[in-house]
């Protein structure tokens, strides 16, 4: 059995799959291992049967299923990828001279260890729990998260209940909404309404069309579920009105009788693994803080997809993963910088003289900072290499002809950078931007990007 890969990536859902092409195709001479602890690859892909996946990365409309098998028919094309299914990992140290030693488990091969160069996380995310929303009452039978009934539904056949309830307007609770009145239809079920405890959906706007309003079911801005009720099996909530502070109104809560709770309060992804390795983590998205190019502040290790930030559409998270295994690729196979910042990189690396004095301009990796108008941008560092950076934001609130301002602090003063107008952005939306690092000035501090109020055409016009 092969003990050593120059490059192992922890999760094969359209990330780590993404991850393990890109680094193929870059670097064909690097052996890679592609980890999986379920049966199959594909990650959530599987669950997904309804489409509207790959329309940037494919320019089609696929169902997760065909989304997975296309990457899954590109991996096979690969000799040199390495694909272990039911497998997990158990511990992950980081070695003194560089690189990692892995310990895993799986009915093949049993407890064995695998050491790598370079480390791809794509563990994706995970959904919040009623324990986490800390819905009170009896603790019956009959609660799933949407993950969870979805998997029931779409993977394994059986209908988890008759009688629904919807917490959370998040995409796949959404999703699920449409799934289980199609599936309850013959059988006289139904979906009793979706409940959101915010003052607006947290999902997709075409997911509030497409999953609720065509089909009737009725969505409950500022409310939630407060208690439950049954014994043995689900019988009924109670739900409750929330004012603007997310405190219950009095005298608002009603009965709602039914026999499934289904939940979709949010993802949170999932980095439990990387504990060991300490990398530096985000506050905002929840994991790790990387560069451009997807690497964690622990050299050789990176992050990407889900388990990096919560995306909106596969696309993204696929890209995300393309960009660390292309550079997981490039540092294994010696042209890519190797240290943590940009002067220990171009030290590190023979590249030409005019090259490395362009880099040893700015001599680390320039911390970027959003103020409280986004949500979180990542990364959270850019390398001032002359190259486009790829950059994902969300706003903090719903804001209409919204300016994205970024700007370069010098300690004489500031630069922008970057600028545009947003017709319309809404929280549960990501954006994603393209920034040009051969902008950024000689000696910058740290970049800033913030959200404004575009101005009034008049007044633009009269300042002209």
């Amino acid at each position: 059995m092969k003990r050593f890969y120059d490059i192992i990536v922890i999760g094969a859902g359209p990330a780590g799959m993404a991850a393990a092409l890109a680094a193929a195709e870059k670097a064909p001479q690097c052996s890679i291992a592609l980890i999986e602890r379920e049966e199959h690859i594909g990650g959530i892909l599987k669950q997904c049967i309804h489409d509207g996946f790959g329309l940037i990365r494919f320019k089609e409309r696929l169902t997760g299923p065909e989304y997975a098998w296309r990457y899954r028919d590109m991996l096979a094309q690969h000799s040199n990828i390495d694909i272990f299914v039911s497998t997990f990992v158990i511990r992950i140290v980081q070695q003194n001279g560089g690189g990692f030693e892995l310990t895993f488990t799986n009915p093949k091969n049993g407890i064995f260890t695998l050491s790598c160069t370079a480390l791809i996380s794509a563990t994706g995310c995970r959904e919040r729990t009623d324990r986490q929303v800390f819905i009170h009452g009896d603790r019956p039978s009959g609660v799933f998260t949407a993950g969870q009934a979805q998997a029931f539904i779409n993977l394994k056949g059986y209908l988890p209940g008759k009688r629904f309830v919807i917490l959370g307007s998040g995409d796949i609770g959404l999703i699920m909404a449409r799934r289980l009145t199609l599936e309850t239809a013959s059988v006289g079920g139904s979906v009793e309404g979706v409940y959101e405890v915010k003052s607006e959906p947290s999902g997709l706007t075409r997911n509030i069309v497409q999953c609720l309003e065509d089909y009737g079911i009725p969505l409950h801005l500022s409310t939630t579920v407060s208690a439950l009720h049954g014994a043995g099996r689900l019988e009924g909530v109670t739900v409750t009105q929330v004012d603007g502070r997310m405190q219950p109104v009095a005298d608002t809560e009603r009965y709602i009788p039914c026999d499934t709770l289904i939940l979709s309060v949010g993802l949170i992804p999932e980095n439990d693994i990387l504990d060991s390795l300490a990398p530096k983590m985000d506050t905002r998205t929840k994991g790790p803080q990387v560069n451009q190019y997807m690497e964690t502040t622990v050299p050789g290790l990176f992050s990407c997809g889900n388990a990096l930030h919560v995306n909106d559409l596969v696309d993204y998270v696929s890209e995300s993963g393309s960009i660390a295994g292309e550079q997981a690729a490039l540092l294994c196979s010696g042209t890519a910088f190797e240290g943590n910042t940009a002067s220990e990189r171009a030290a590190a690396t023979e590249i030409q003289p005019a090259a490395q004095a362009e880099l040893c301009k700015n001599p680390a990796e320039i911390p970027i900072y959003a103020d409280k108008t986004l949500l979180y941008q990542t990364p959270a560092r850019i390398a001032p290499d002359g190259k486009q950076a790829v950059l994902y934001f969300r706003s903090a609130a719903q804001r209409e002809q919204a300016v994205l301002t970024i700007r370069a602090e010098t300690k004489t003063g500031s630069k922008t950078l970057f600028k545009k107008t947003f017709r319309l952005l809404k929280p549960p939306e990501m954006e994603r931007i393209i920034v040009d690092t051969a902008s950024i000035p000689a000696y910058t501090q740290q970049l800033s990007v913030s959200l404004t109020d575009a101005e009034p055409a008049h007044q633009a016009k009269e300042a002209e």
